[in-house]
C-alpha cells in the first residue's frame, strides 16, 4: 500500500508541474529491430584477427626476460611478415645513463621500406621530451609507476613491420624489456593508413623582432612536421626549456593544409593549443595536469630561466585531414619573439609507408639544456 501511495504522489507531482504522468507503456525500452546489431559492443562480437605478441622473453625458459643493449648497438625488437596491426607497445628500461630516454632511438619500418616511418628518441615518442620520467595517462601514451612506457596508437602494415632500438649513448643499457601486442589479419581495408612519428628540435629557437610584432604567414615558426601525401594529423608532444624569464607561451599554432603559402588553421596561444589557459596558472600557481587528449604533465620552475614543461595535444576528436600537403607549426613566443629550446615529436597517418623525415640530431645535441642569451 505504501508503494502505491508513493507512486501516486510522484505522478501527481509531475502533473502539478505540467509534465503529466508517463504511461507505463511509454516507459518500456524500445526493442531492437530485426537484423539490427549495433546495440552490441564491439568487444562481445566475433573478431576477425589473431592476437599475438613479440616480447623480450627468455627463449630458454628462464627468467632473464630482457635484452642488454651496448653503446652503438641496434637491437631489432619486432619483425613480422604479412598484414597486421600493432595495437600496443610496452617498454621498461634499466640503463646506466641517466638520460637514456634521449639516447635510445626508436625506429619503425613498414612494408619493407628502408626508410623509417618512426624515428625519434624513445622518451620523446612517449611524451617524456626532456629525458625525465613523469607519471601520466593519455588516450594514446602513458607512463606508469616503475618507469613503464605505454603506447596505444594503432599501427597497420600490409606486408611486414620491423622495429629497432639503437643505443646512441656511451653507457650500457643493462635491461630493455619489451612487449609488443599485435593483430595478424587476412587483409587490411583499402583505406588503412600508415602511422608516422617524427622528432624535431630547436636548441634554441631564434628570437625575432618582426615588423609591428605581427606574424601572419608563420614562415619562421617552429615546425612539428612537414609531409606530402594524403592523411591526417593526430597530435604532438613538446618539451620546453626556458632560456629567459617570463611566460614562454603566446605562440599561436598554425597548420598548413594542402597550401604551402598560408596556414589554414590558426590558434590563439601555446597554452590554448595544449588546452590549458592563462599561462597554466602563472609563475606561482601553475599546476601539472594530464587528460585523455591533452595535458602538461611536467611543469617545473614556470616562467623562470631553466623552467621546464612537457606538453601534449592529440586531435583524436577531429584529426586534421590533408590530401597532398601538411605542415604543423607553432610560434615560439608572440610573433616568434622568444628563443627557448623546443624538443618535439609529431604523430600522423599517411597513405605512404615512408616519407622524408628530417635527419636525427646528434645525441649530445638532443640533451635538454639552458642556452645563455
Amino acid at each position: 500500500m505504501k508503494s502505491f501511495q508513493r507512486r501516486g504522489f510522484f505522478q501527481g507531482a509531475l502533473a502539478a508541474l505540467g509534465i503529466g504522468a508517463v504511461p507505463v507503456a511509454a516507459q518500456a525500452q524500445p526493442q531492437p529491430k530485426p537484423g539490427r546489431t549495433d546495440f552490441l559492443p564491439e568487444y562481445c562480437r566475433a573478431q576477425n584477427y589473431r592476437s599475438l605478441k613479440q616480447s623480450s622473453h627468455d627463449t630458454t625458459g628462464g627468467n632473464s626476460d630482457r635484452w642488454p643493449i651496448t653503446p652503438g648497438q641496434t637491437l631489432e625488437i619486432f619483425n613480422q611478415k604479412g598484414p597486421g596491426v600493432v595495437s600496443h607497445i610496452w617498454f621498461t628500461i634499466a640503463a646506466q645513463g641517466p638520460l637514456h630516454l634521449k639516447e635510445l632511438v626508436l625506429r619503425a619500418y613498414w612494408d619493407g621500406s628502408d626508410k623509417p616511418s618512426i624515428e625519434t628518441p624513445i622518451g620523446d615518442f612517449f611524451g617524456l621530451n626532456l629525458g625525465d620520467y613523469v607519471l601520466y595517462e593519455s588516450e594514446y601514451l602513458a607512463c606508469s609507476p616503475g618507469k613503464s612506457l605505454n603506447c596505444y596508437f594503432a599501427m597497420p602494415y600490409r606486408t611486414s613491420a620491423r622495429m629497432t632500438v639503437t643505443n646512441e649513448g656511451t653507457r650500457d643499457v643493462g635491461s630493455f624489456y619489451s612487449n609488443i601486442d599485435f593483430q595478424s589479419v587476412d587483409a587490411l581495408p583499402a583505406d588503412a593508413l600508415y602511422f608516422h612519428a617524427s622528432y624535431r628540435q630547436a636548441t634554441p629557437n631564434v628570437a625575432q623582432q618582426l615588423p609591428n610584432s605581427k606574424n601572419p604567414d608563420g614562415k619562421t615558426n617552429f615546425v612539428y612536421c612537414e609531409t606530402r601525401g594524403r592523411g591526417h594529423l593526430m597530435g604532438v608532444t613538446l618539451g620546453v626549456v626556458q632560456n629567459k624569464e617570463a611566460w614562454m607561451g603566446e605562440g599561436d599554432d598554425m597548420i598548413f593544409v594542402d597550401d604551402e603559402s598560408k596556414p589554414l588553421i590558426i590558434g590563439t596561444g601555446s597554452e590554448d593549443y595544449f588546452l590549458g589557459s592563462w599561462n597554466f596558472g602563472g609563475r606561482e600557481n601553475a599546476k601539472a595536469f594530464a587528460y585523455h587528449q591533452y595535458g602538461a604533465p611536467l611543469i617545473q620552475s614556470p616562467e623562470r630561466v631553466g623552467g621546464r614543461y612537457c606538453l601534449y595535444r592529440f586531435h583524436g576528436d577531429n584529426p586534421v585531414t590533408f590530401t597532398k600537403y601538411l605542415k604543423h607549426t607553432m610560434e615560439h613566443g608572440h610573433a616568434n619573439d622568444r628563443g627557448d629550446c623546443f624538443y618535439s615529436c609529431c604523430y600522423w597517418y599517411q597513405d605512404k609507408p615512408t616519407t622524408e623525415l628530417p635527419a636525427m640530431p646528434a645525441m649530445k645535441d638532443r640533451l635538454p639544456k639552458v642556452v645563455s642569451a
